[in-house]
């Protein structure tokens, strides 16, 4: 059949074609209802030759939501989340969940308005990075009466379910690691923390971890912008000079680490018995340096796989009891940064 081109296909054009009813073509298509094989194949062959695609919006109006996961991120230049939407499809590519992503550039109110964007189209769940949100984004979270999963971090309360790790216990693991390794001149360089809760959060569990045994950060400098690998350089560089007796310097990230690890190799200086460096992440990046940077497992993929499973097992039923407090174990990689006693 032919149909004007300058109208969108509906169900009565896929019903003229097979000549079955536009309820049986709808139960086809939403793979519902008792529609025997040979009806089922005629219909799929037909939307699939007319190139129709269904009103998910129309259907929204009788269902109360479409079958999209808002995922909620703060950067896709950041190479940790990639990784995550990776495990996130990997669940839902077996279902008839699609994700849909939405950047906030780690800024609350831009936050806020994505989540007010994503949610007025009534998706059937939400994955959202943090646990810190603004007042208004929180009370959108609790009145959307879908699935929420909050990713990344378990350091605090969340709307419904979160998935993540520790951060503050991240921070203090790596302090034991240093201290066990006999470092005691620390410098510490990341990003600015106000906006990017989870460093934050590591840099106070390496603080609290390193005075529970009397040793305090020496030197400390933040970053925003720019390439990290660069960034790196030059911090660690004008650390260096400020602070020419520091023995261990951590990095809120592979990236400036990476960075770091660069430039102390251009000085040949003898690592890690001169100085000991970690970042954290985990990123493969680490396999094409000269030296592998010491760095602790983030469970990127875990993570979104996690998540993912939570937001399709509630829709898929409701009443079930599900694990909805999940809290992963990251562990350290030593490289060849970070000696080990």
């Amino acid at each position: 059949m032919t149909t004007d081109s300058q109208r969108p296909l509906t169900l009565r054009d896929v019903s003229e074609a097979t000549g079955v009813s536009e309820m049986t073509v709808s139960r086809v298509l939403r793979n519902r209802g008792d529609v025997s094989e040979k009806t089922r194949q005629k219909v799929l062959i037909a939307a699939k030759e007319l190139g129709y695609v269904p009103n998910k919006i129309a259907g929204a109006l009788a269902s109360s939501r479409v079958n999209l996961v808002a995922v909620i991120i703060p950067s896709l230049s950041n190479m940790v989340f990639p990784e995550v939407l990776t495990g996130i499809n990997r669940v839902l590519e077996s279902t008839e969940l699609q994700p849909v992503v939405g950047v906030t550039d780690y800024q609350p109110e831009k936050e806020e308005k994505v989540l007010y964007e994503m949610l007025s189209w009534r998706p059937s769940g939400v994955i959202i990075a943090g646990l810190e949100h603004t007042e208004s984004a929180r009370a959108m979270l609790n009145a959307s009466g879908i699935p929420v999963v909050e990713i990344m971090d378990t350091d605090g309360k969340p709307v419904d379910a979160m998935v993540g790790i520790s951060h503050r216990r991240a921070g203090r693991e790596m302090a034991k690691a240093i201290l066990k390794a006999g470092y005691r001149h620390i410098g510490f360089m990341g990003t600015k923390m106000p906006l990017d809760h989870r460093a934050r959060k590591r840099f106070e569990g390496l603080t609290e971890g390193l005075a529970k045994e009397g040793v305090e950060i020496e030197d400390r400098a933040f970053y925003s912008g720019g390439s990290a690998l660069a960034k790196g350089r030059e911090m660690t560089q004008q650390m260096l000079e400020r602070s020419p007796d520091l023995d261990f310097l951590y990095y809120s990230n592979d990236m400036i680490g990476a960075g770091g690890l660069l430039y102390l190799l251009e000085q040949g200086i003898d690592i890690p018995g001169q100085i000991g460096l970690a970042g954290f992440n985990g990123v493969e990046l680490l396999d094409g340096l000269p030296r592998r940077l010491a760095t602790m497992d983030a469970c990127r993929q875990e993570i979104g796989r996690k998540a993912a499973e939570i937001i399709a097992s509630q829709l898929d039923s409701p009443d079930a009891e599900i694990e909805k407090h999940i809290s992963l174990t990251p562990t350290i990689d030593y490289g060849d940064t970070l000696k080990r006693r």
